[in-house]
């Protein structure tokens, strides 16, 4: 098993180096990691080869006596010795070990696992656990030891042990005393893992031993998101292992309503309780691994006047828990995913209904609804058919006065009129630049977007 190290053996974490008036201590800490192994593939393993593919031409073994190939190969790579006795296939010499015996050696499997040698990349999320070690390395014994640690921040500083309260009694010359610290990682940046200890020396000296870890923390996946009607969010794998992601569930805020967008199962894919309860995790890969997610929002209540709430432009936040290779569990909130600030209209006007059948040359009535979106009355209003900016001549025109005058609308309330329009054309037509103008203010408003329409014959 390899050796705890310390924050000065390893260029991660450092450790700050105390005066040397302050560095005679019977005590020292020693700080471990504890994390997973990982593992290391054998070498040899990548270097495995067939023998027949090196020693032999391409044609030995199909042609018609293939027995004289083989027993020369044999012959090559274990050759008889000075008296009557051969080297035995599989003796794991040095020349043995480079020979492809199974055709599973050529996937080169992994053959070691290898402890931790440093505090290794931190990410936000994780559980940070340290298996940490006070040694006394004099020749005296160490009484009445306090022994504190905590984590260190920008923010704030987070006690894992205190002793005060239970110290321990006595480390002997050469003995130690050893512990484990558990932190769930919740802030991105500088950290550092302090470890202080007060104990009586052998001449029952009170000395007081501070020992810092520093280590980063960094993020782990990165969260963009669109929103329209639609909450699509990209998680991307910032960390240098896969990750397994358990759950990514969007906690919608008050006001909305979400649901997942997934893609249609195959005919052949049989539900059943069990294939839902063994259900595989998402595999975003190592290193800038992509995985997005679709949610449709919708407003929880029709009532206009709750949209309108100080907080309606948060949609929610994001869950996410997730595991590395080794089983390593993560987890992650995000900060609440506002919405796309989008300019505001003072009034909207929009078709309500069309008739759905619509004959050549004759009338027919467009059912439009103007709606003030102002805490103040507007009006009055002009709506006319603006001319084609393309100098096209419309297919689809005004019936009758070429200007309809609208009366004033109060406050947040609507009104529905009707234009009377004539179609000149048969088959899709469009019904555009009906537009909206503000009397008093001398305003133009957006024209409407087009609208198709079917001309049929009488």
């Amino acid at each position: 098993m390899s050796s705890p190290y310390t924050g000065a053996q390893q260029p991660s974490p450092a450790t700050h180096q105390l005066p040397a008036a302050q560095q005679n201590h019977s005590l020292a800490f020693r700080v471990m990691r504890l994390s997973r192994p990982s593992l290391r593939p054998d070498p040899a393993a990548l270097l495995r080869f067939d023998p027949r593919d090196v020693f032999l031409p391409e044609d030995a073994l199909t042609s018609p006596d293939p027995s004289a190939a083989v027993d020369f190969l044999q012959g090559l790579l274990h050759p008889p010795d000075s008296g009557a006795a051969t080297t035995v296939p599989g003796d794991f010499t040095f020349r043995d070990r480079f020979l492809l015996h199974d055709t599973a050696d050529a996937l080169a499997p992994p053959g070691l696992l290898v402890l931790p040698q440093a505090f290794g990349a931190i990410y936000l999320g994780e559980t940070f656990c340290s298996y940490i070690s006070i040694n006394n390395s004099s020749g005296l014994e160490a009484r009445e030891v306090i022994i504190k640690a905590e984590i260190q921040t920008e923010r704030q500083r987070i006690l894992l042990l205190d002793t005060s309260k239970s110290p321990v009694e006595s480390i002997r010359s050469g003995g130690r005393y050893d512990f484990i610290v558990e932190h769930d990682v919740k802030e991105l940046g500088a950290h550092t893992l302090v470890c202080t200890a007060l104990y009586n020396d052998g001449d029952a000296e009170r000395k007081y031993l501070p020992q810092f870890f520093k280590f980063t923390v960094s993020n782990p996946l990165s969260v963009r998101t669109k929103d329209t009607t639609y909450l699509e969010a990209c998680i991307e794998n910032h960390t240098k292992s896969n990750l397994y992601m358990d759950q990514v569930d969007f906690e919608p805020a008050q006001q909305w309503s979400a649901t997942i967008l997934e893609a249609d199962e195959h005919p052949s894919v049989v539900k059943s309780t069990i294939r839902d309860l063994c259900k595989q995790p998402v595999l975003i890969r190592a290193a800038g691994g992509i995985y997005n997610y679709l949610y449709q929002l919708r407003p929880s209540s029709d009532e206009p006047g709750q949209m309108k709430t100080e907080g309606s432009s948060i949609l929610g936040k994001f869950q996410i828990t997730w595991r590395t290779n080794l089983g390593e569990p993560g987890r992650l909130q995000t900060q609440n995913i506002h919405s796309t600030p989008t300019p505001s209209k003072d009034v909207d006007l929009r078709a309500v209904k069309i008739p759905p059948v619509i004959f050549l040359e004759r009338p027919f009535m467009v059912n439009l609804c103007l709606t003030n979106q102002t805490e103040k009355t507007v009006g009055p209003f002009e709506v006319f058919l603006a001319p084609s900016v393309s100098g096209e001549q419309k297919t689809v025109l005004v019936n009758g006065l070429q200007k309809l005058v609208l009366p004033l609308v109060e406050a947040f309330e609507s009104i529905n009129f009707d234009l009377s329009m004539v179609a000149t054309q048969l088959g899709v037509q469009k019904i555009s630049g009906i537009t909206l103008y503000a009397v008093q203010e001398r305003k133009h408003y957006e024209p409407l977007p087009d609208i198709e329409i079917f001309v049929d014959a009488e």
